[in-house]
């Protein structure tokens, strides 16, 4: 099925909702890199055809689809956080960081968000709308992911690291990703709090351990 404006209209319903946004990321499960969250209004307008969740895309179709979808959103904007953030902060911090970024470098502001997903690393200002597969559901959610792909991934493409194969992981596991941190150890854009350094004995001494007791955003390096 086909997503639809149903949510938008319930929120846009409120007599204090007059602009509604709809918010996905990419590059949570990654090994490398950033996580980008971006945000999308529309006017309510047909989205572009075929729109859908951007994992049900191939990569062939996401590109242009994204062309399509930037020159037909009432507004769209993006919200990173690094690869060194998510070390320092944890991912939900990191992903709130990215969300609040991306909000609010739209060109205007919501009255209300939807999130995909059962979580909210959104919070306060904004009143969040959570929905679970709501990149299927939504017609803004599901620009929202294909953007947020699409960008991400073209830039870890432009990283290099051809050993690791981020042209075509972009980041996340693969048996060739997995082959070469065995071998070369982890590069400058990986994240060294993540678990897959436990599974590497020679490069284990690299790990970052985030103080449990300090809890988000503080995070120590012990050998």
């Amino acid at each position: 099925m086909a997503p639809t404006y149903e949510i938008e209209q319930l929120l846009l319903a409120q007599p204090s909702v007059r602009t509604v946004a709809g918010v996905d990321e990419v590059g949570r499960g990654a090994w490398a890199g950033p996580v980008t969250v971006c945000a999308v209004v529309t006017d309510l307008s047909a989205p572009p055809a075929g729109l859908t969740d951007s994992k049900q895309l191939t990569p062939a179709r996401r590109g242009p689809l994204a062309a399509e979808l930037a020159a037909w959103a009432a507004g769209a904007a993006f919200g990173e956080a690094t690869h060194e953030e998510i070390d320092a902060l944890g991912m939900t911090e990191a992903l709130r960081r990215a969300a609040r970024r991306a909000l609010e470098a739209l060109p205007v502001r919501p009255d209300a968000v939807i999130l995909d997903g059962k979580h909210d690393y959104i919070g306060a200002p904004w009143p969040v709308r959570l929905e679970v597969k709501g990149d299927a559901a939504s017609v803004s959610v599901a620009a929202a992911s294909v953007l947020a792909k699409v960008r991400r991934d073209a830039y870890m493409a432009t990283l290099g690291c051809d050993e690791y194969g981020f042209a075509d992981n972009a980041g996340y596991p693969s048996p060739l990703h997995q082959e070469a941190l065995a071998r070369l150890g982890p590069t400058a854009h990986h994240r060294l709090s993540w678990s897959y350094l436990d599974d590497l004995p020679r490069w284990r001494h690299l790990k970052l351990h985030r103080d449990p007791l300090a809890g988000e955003g503080q995070a120590a390096l012990f050998g």
